[in-house]
């Protein structure tokens, strides 16, 4: 138990010491690209849907004809 604790102990200290943070500023900035860019990614994939759907509904309908 004491390994696991030395461990969790070793590790938080090299986050405070060792480890660079981003200034807030820029956390925000790139927050919002990555929110900006999962808004695109997921209407483009919605759109790919929706024209799959289609094309599929309309070789359907072509079939059944």
């Amino acid at each position: 138990m004491t390994k696991i604790v030395n461990y969790i102990s070793e590790a938080f200290e090299e986050l405070k010491t060792n480890v660079t943070w981003p200034e807030w500023a820029e956390v925000q900035k790139f927050t919002i690209i990555v929110a900006v860019f999962s808004v695109v990614c997921a209407l483009a994939t919605w759109g790919v849907d929706e024209a799959c759907a289609k094309a599929i509904a309309g070789i359907f309908n072509l079939i059944k004809s």
